[in-house]
């Protein structure tokens, strides 16, 4: 991974925007070397700055998702914590211990993020949410999820590069920016952001991808994993090879306000009910 402005230790700034926030995305590796991309949520102060290099998430492990098992086998973790309602982002990226407590993140690579692409979400007040439900694991896309995926606005994923470690990224655009070729393969077109290349450069080392799509109105999560391949036109490739789906995943709610003014107008959006 290339590119300026990246520390190794969390400022005054950087441990007041953490403080604050109820939503990470967590990049992990499998015992086969697999790539997944993991939601955590909280209230805030879920997520906090334990010292200038030592990250907390009080989480607890959601049944279903494999980033607690991941992390045994692999401490690499890449930690994207975004606010989808002043479209702000963070990427802490370095090594993780799962514990009892929650998460721990040893922060070795520190950077913001420019807001592109975020598109703008108001967090709804809600009372209790249902639990988590079972989570559904297949090799193959179904056709709900197939909708899912080409309605989607906005997906988060992760990547992994031997030398740079693991790392978790926001993608976003209009609906019908990610096409779904078959049940086991989708692309999508990787728009110009801050030039660090971080995600593409991965690919390019280590061409395996975990892709998170949240449904931001039922708090269903959607997990990808597979192949990837990067096309000239930077147009990314993913041959899938297993899908997690869980019901009420995340207990957060947001309604969305307006797209990002930065999302290229690429054809008509999907009109697709969510799964």
């Amino acid at each position: 991974m290339v590119g300026g402005g990246i520390g190794a230790r969390i400022s005054a700034g950087a441990q007041n925007f953490l403080v604050r926030q109820r939503l990470a995305v967590a990049s992990s590796l499998d015992a086969q070397g697999r790539v997944w991309a993991s939601p955590l949520t909280g209230k805030p102060g879920f997520i906090a700055a334990a010292d200038p290099q030592l990250i907390r998430a009080q989480v607890r492990p959601t049944e279903g998702d494999p980033i607690w098992s991941n992390i045994a086998h692999r401490p690499e973790i890449g930690l994207l914590v975004i606010d989808p309602t002043t479209r702000q982002r963070m990427r802490f990226n370095g090594r993780g211990l799962a514990s009892p407590d929650g998460l721990f993140v040893m922060a070795q690579q520190v950077y913001g993020n420019c807001p592109k692409y975020i598109q703008k979400r108001r967090l709804r007040t809600t009372g209790d949410v249902p639990k988590p439900g079972e989570t559904k694991v297949s090799t193959a896309l179904t056709d709900g999820q197939r909708a899912w995926i080409e309605d989607a606005d906005t997906f988060f994923i992760a990547t992994f590069h031997p030398e740079g470690g693991a790392d978790a990224s926001h993608r976003g655009g209009l609906p019908g920016f990610v096409t779904v070729e078959s049940p086991n393969e989708l692309s999508f077109p990787d728009y110009p952001g801050n030039a660090m290349f971080n995600t593409l450069g991965n690919l390019s080392g280590y061409p395996q991808a975990g892709l998170l799509l949240v449904n931001f109105e039922s708090g269903d999560v959607l997990q990808l994993t597979g192949r990837a391949r990067l096309d000239e036109d930077l147009t990314v490739h993913l041959t899938i090879e297993e899908v997690r789906e869980t019901s009420h995943a995340s207990a957060l709610r947001y309604d969305l306000v307006e797209y990002s003014p930065s999302n290229p107008v690429t054809r008509e959006p999907a009109r697709h009910p969510k799964a």
